[in-house]
């Protein structure tokens, strides 16, 4: 049978990479260690750029050293494979890293930016950016320096490609939620919006999320498991 399938992706499965999640429910996550209010807002850049700008680069360093797992890498075989099929994979991600990409994923929506890109607040130019970003770095396009951010999605800002992501859901038969805490909205509000069309859900996650007792199935365990298996049983269907 030919699948469209809408996978969305948290931090639980970039963690097996070595890349903390940002919460979670044993308050171990990087918002129990950092203040996003002084980290992740624009207010905050326009306070204290340089910190902010900082604690990026180290999240983009931690990035550079890890490497996608067997997770990463099932998804990227599963689109390869629905594409060949005359089915179709949508991934969209919460994350901000490049695994789903390094693990040969080709079409990766994300929502919440990109680590790897600047944007400039002056000109709106959005470039590839792989060093550490300070205010001393001008702008590609417009050579102006001190507006450069990383090109993240802060709290208080719209997520990205909504409008794609929503006519993803609506073709959609199956909606599956990966390594997501449920907690994070827009992105908790997807399974709503499949159910509501009539799209079959499933959660796979290390443990239940807060909007677990939306999904029609769950899968619990380690991603770099959970996820393979599940892409082979989907596959063999």
């Amino acid at each position: 049978m030919t699948r469209t399938i809408f996978v969305l992706t948290g931090a639980g499965v970039s963690a097996e990479s070595g890349l903390g999640t940002f919460r979670d429910r044993a308050g171990e996550g990087i918002w129990s260690r950092f203040d996003p209010m002084k980290l992740a807002t624009p207010e905050a850049f326009e306070r204290d750029p340089e910190t902010v700008l900082a604690f990026y680069d180290a999240r983009r360093r931690d990035m550079r050293k890890a490497e996608p797992n067997a997770a990463h890498f099932a998804l990227a075989r599963l689109e390869a494979e629905l594409a060949r099929r005359g089915g179709e994979l949508t991934l969209v991600t919460q994350n901000i890293d490049d695994l789903h990409e390094r693990a040969g994923s080709r079409a990766v929506l994300h929502m919440h930016g990109e680590l790897l890109k600047a944007r400039c607040e002056l000109c709106g130019r959005v470039s590839a950016w792989f060093h550490d970003l300070t205010i001393a770095d001008r702008c590609p396009r417009c050579g102006r320096a001190g507006r450069l951010r990383p090109d993240v999605v802060w709290f208080g800002e719209l997520p990205l490609l909504l409008e794609a992501i929503d006519g993803a859901l609506r073709r959609a038969d199956l909606f599956v939620a990966i390594g997501t805490s449920g907690a994070v909205y827009p992105a908790a509000g997807f399974v709503l919006e499949a159910r509501a069309s009539g799209v079959e859900t499933c959660e796979i996650n290390l443990e239940s999320a807060d909007n677990a007792e939306l999904f029609d199935d769950a899968i619990y365990g380690p991603a770099s498991e959970t996820v393979p298996a599940w892409v082979e049983e989907i596959l063999k269907g």
